[in-house]
């Protein structure tokens, strides 16, 4: 585990252009008065965004995550971190820079639905 939390402290201090857009937004309770975690180590995995409060995971995949092995993995993640009930809305790293309005409603969406 020691070795997870040294990988997500680099990528904290790493983030790509669309998880820092995102992260202004949720950082100290600004988004709903909900606490989210970056780069949050769960099991094997690390998050981008994490709300525990709402079992909540928020992915923003980059082009890297377009290959077909890659998408591959992370359904078999996606499908591992549903089994320990959290909800994982997946966007791309391109969707933040064009329509962040979007991606908030759906976020909110959910989060009036729990």
């Amino acid at each position: 585990m020691k070795y997870k939390k040294g990988i997500a402290r680099y990528l904290r201090k790493n983030l790509t252009r669309g998880e820092k857009i995102l992260w202004d937004l949720l950082k100290n309770k600004n988004f709903e008065g909900l606490r989210f975690h970056r780069q949050h180590p769960i099991d094997n995995y690390i998050v981008d965004f994490c709300c525990n409060e709402k079992n909540l995971i928020i992915e923003i995949d980059g082009p890297l995550h377009d290959d077909e092995v890659r998408k591959s993995k992370d359904t078999i993640r996606q499908n591992y971190l549903e089994l320990k009930g959290y909800k994982v809305l997946r966007f791309k790293d391109m969707e933040i820079s064009g329509d962040l309005d979007i991606i908030l409603k759906r976020i909110r969406e959910y989060i009036e639905k729990t």
